[in-house]
């Protein structure tokens, strides 16, 4: 006897909308989300392997729903299964380390900058842009470090698109004068 591959196949003949096992679940879930995904970031490097990770502890969550007695304390309880999750993933983690005669060191290609100097030019950039007043810092790091359009920035902050390019270009002629980022050029 075979089994069906796609689930969703041997089911095609019930309701388009299905009806949550657990709808005070599924609340839980929506209100708290944003809050948990910050825990789950903070545990992890990658914005992706975070929400990851946040999915598997609300899926833990889910299967023992029935089990958590004191619904009062479910963000402990999601916590500690992010928490859990994360160091079963950290110790299964497969790292290949091989004996060698000598270290391999990385190749620098010529043109490269160091990445101290770079990181010491970045620190000097973030030194510089907190310099600017707040509207034209934020405009500069929606426009070039969140890389949203001229348009896109104007609707986040509420203001003409006109706005947004005098305001960027008055920035972006602050940060050319500035003496720290002048030793960069």
């Amino acid at each position: 006897m075979t089994t069906p591959v796609c689930a969703g196949a041997s089911t095609a003949a019930l309701p388009a909308t299905p009806d949550p096992a657990y709808p005070s679940f599924a609340s839980y879930m929506r209100a708290r989300q944003p809050t948990l995904l910050r825990a789950a970031r903070s545990l992890t490097a990658n914005p992706a392997d975070a929400e990851d990770l946040l999915q598997t502890a609300l899926t833990k969550t889910y299967v023992a729903w029935e089990r958590i007695e004191d619904h009062r304390a479910l963000d402990g309880y999601v916590r500690r299964a992010l928490l859990n999750t994360r160091t079963s993933q950290w110790r299964k983690r497969r790292v290949d380390e091989f004996a060698c005669d000598e270290l391999p060191e990385p190749e620098s290609m010529a043109g490269t900058a160091d990445p101290a100097e770079q990181q010491a030019l970045r620190d000097a950039m973030w030194r510089a842009i907190a310099k600017l007043p707040n509207r034209q810092r934020a405009m500069v790091v929606l426009r070039y470090y969140e890389d949203l359009s001229e348009v896109q920035t104007a609707e986040v902050l509420g203001v003409s698109v006109g706005t947004v390019k005098s305001a960027v270009s008055r920035a972006l002629g602050k940060l050319r004068e500035d003496p720290e980022l002048a030793l960069a050029r």
